[in-house]
This record gives structure tokens, sequence and C-alpha cells, in this order.
């Protein structure tokens, strides 16, 4: 009798073993598991490993579970019949079979799925070894089993899980709900263009670059824009931009008989189709704060600055220049519906 109960102790402990070590390794996240093989140890290297290539370890897993079930099963049926007697095999088999269920199926998965975190790197390194010992069965199984296993690496998360995540941490208090709504704008700054966020030409306001300073002072003085258009002839004819700061150091300095064109720096296109976050990379390039943006046909359909890709990201900002409503405001409101319109921020 003690060698029956020995027996169904070890397939038991066996089977829940297998139960809780799987239901581990499927839990814990990919995302965690990266950042604790930062620290180097050994058991967090191990389970990165395993993480990466999980079929081997599960599959590892699969097979020492249906030998404690299997093989376990017929040596204990075996016993019985041997110590108690055929008639009780069957009543035997349903307690054995309840216990399986029990104590080597749900609780142990139960368990492995609430405490995946705690317990995966303590059974990173036992798994490691049992794979390596049965990974000529393994080897084995890949082969008959990879034509129906073979297809594209899933990626270890997403756009739509990591913003659903965001807003779980809003909820529980873990992100602030800034860093969330900010979190949400740089995911959506890809699905916005120049022509989204740009100044439309109607609004825009520019000077011909013949003109010289002492014409158009007045203008520059009261001009609330830190850069200003220079053109030839038409808006469509944009030859470059002056920033107010310079053309009014030249006025201070005398230089009114300079023309507009002399001050002017190159001007940067780019298509209207152009993503904001593309546009965010050209300002890094070129090292300015104002591109115009060229329509379909090669006409000027407005401009976009610095700040206005920037606003996507923080909402309005404010200087200390900007001392009344301009014609600009009514652009940025425009993106403003545009972006609540796309549901990257509330409205």
């Amino acid at each position: 009798m003690l060698t029956l109960l020995l027996v169904v102790l070890i397939v038991l402990l066996g089977s829940a073993f297998c139960s809780l070590t799987e239901t581990v390794l499927l839990s814990v996240s990919e995302i965690r598991v990266k950042q604790w093989a930062q620290s180097k140890k050994a058991p967090a290297l191990a389970l990165l490993k395993i993480k990466q290539k999980i079929n081997r370890p599960i599959a590892t897993i699969v097979i020492l579970n249906n030998v404690f079930n299997i093989v376990g099963s017929i040596i204990i049926g075996g016993t019985v019949s041997q110590e108690l007697g055929d008639h009780w095999l069957g009543l035997f088999s349903g307690i054995l079979t309840f216990l399986i269920i029990i104590f080597a199926e749900i609780l142990p998965k139960t368990l492995g799925q609430r405490y995946a975190d705690q317990l995966s790197l303590s059974l990173a390194i036992p798994v490691k070894y049992l794979t390596i010992i049965l990974s000529p069965i393994v080897w084995l199984l890949e082969k008959v089993t990879q034509p129906l296993t073979k297809g594209q690496v899933l990626p270890t998360t997403n756009e739509t899980e990591i913003r659903f995540l965001t807003r779980i941490g809003k909820t529980e208090g873990v992100i602030e709900p800034d860093e969330a709504e900010m979190i949400h704008r740089v995911f959506h700054l890809n699905d916005l263009s120049a022509s989204d966020l740009m100044t439309p030409r109607i609004l825009l306001t520019y000077l011909k670059g013949d003109l010289k300073l002492e014409e158009c002072q007045d203008f520059i003085i009261n001009s609330e824009h830190t850069r200003i258009l220079i053109i030839q002839d038409t808006i469509d004819n944009v030859i470059g931009t002056a920033l107010k700061q310079e053309l009014l150091t030249a006025i201070i300095e005398g230089k009114k008989d300079q023309t507009i064109a002399q001050l002017a720096r190159p001007a940067n296109f780019v298509p209207e189709t152009m993503r904001a976050d593309y546009l965010l990379k050209k300002f890094q390039s070129i090292r300015q704060h104002l591109v115009v943006v060229i329509d379909e046909y090669g006409g000027v359909a407005g401009v976009v600055s610095l700040e206005d890709v920037l606003e996507v990201l923080t909402g309005d900002i404010v200087d200390e220049t900007d001392k009344t409503i301009t014609l600009q405001e009514i652009a940025r409101k425009k993106r403003e519906r545009l972006l609540v319109s796309k549901g990257l921020i509330d409205g």
C-alpha cells in the first residue's frame, strides 16, 4: 500500500510541476524578461532564451507531463491490481483522475498564472537543463510538426497593445494623465501630414524680395512672426525666409538700402503629403524652424513650423511674443479639431 501511495504522489507532483512550469513560461511577459536580462544574471538570461524560442521548452514540458500521466497511470493500475485486486481498478482510476484534474491541472495552473513573475526565474535553469537532456526527442518532434507550425514570427507587442496598456496605467494611477495623453499623441504623429499641420497660403504673410528695408520697416517692426516668408513675384515663387531679428539688426546698423532678398536665407520645401514624424526629422536635419509646403502641382500650399509639429505632442505652445490672437490661431484650432476627430486627444 505504501508503494501505491508513493507512486501516486510522484505522478501528482510530477504532473503538477509540468503544468505549473508551462503556465509560468507562457504567462510571464517577454518585455519584462528582457528587462530582467539586462542584469546579466544567469536565470534571467536563461529565461530570455526560453522565451525567444518557447517551442522547445514547451515540447519538453509536454513530453514530461505525458510521461507522468500516461506511464504513471499504467504503473498505478498495475500496482492496484497487484495489491488490491482488479475489482478496485475502476474506482481507483476515477479517484486518480479527480486528483490529477484538481492537484495536477487546475491548482498548479492557477498558481502559475498568478505568480508567474515570482516563479519564472526559479524555473528557468531547471527547464534549460531538462530541454538539453530531452533535446533528441524534442528535435524529432520539431521535424514532425514543422510543416504545421512554420509561419511568421509575431512581434513582442504592437501599437494597439501599448495604447491599451497606457489607458490601463492611467486608470490605475501608474501613468500620469498628461503622460498618457502624450504617449497617445506620439503614436499618432505619423497619422498627420504636412497639409494637416500647415498654416494655409491664404493666411500667410510675406515680403517681396526686391523691397528695400526702409520700404517695409514698419511692417517688420509690427510683425508678430519671428520668421518672414520672402517671395519673388508671387506667393508661388518663394525665394527664402528671413529672421525678423536679423532684419531689425540690419535696420539698426543703417543698412536700410539693402533689399530683403539680400538678407534672406534659402527656403526649404516639403510635399504636403509628408508625415509629421518625418517633418520632425526634417527640422532636425536642416536645423531651421520653418518649411514651405508644396502641393501636387508645385504651388505653395502653406508653411509648417517646428512649433506646429511639437504642438501635436504637447498642445498649444504660447511664447512671450504671442500677445494677441493672430490668423495662425485659426490654423491651430483647425489642427486641434483634426486631432480630436482622429482620436488623438479627448474633445
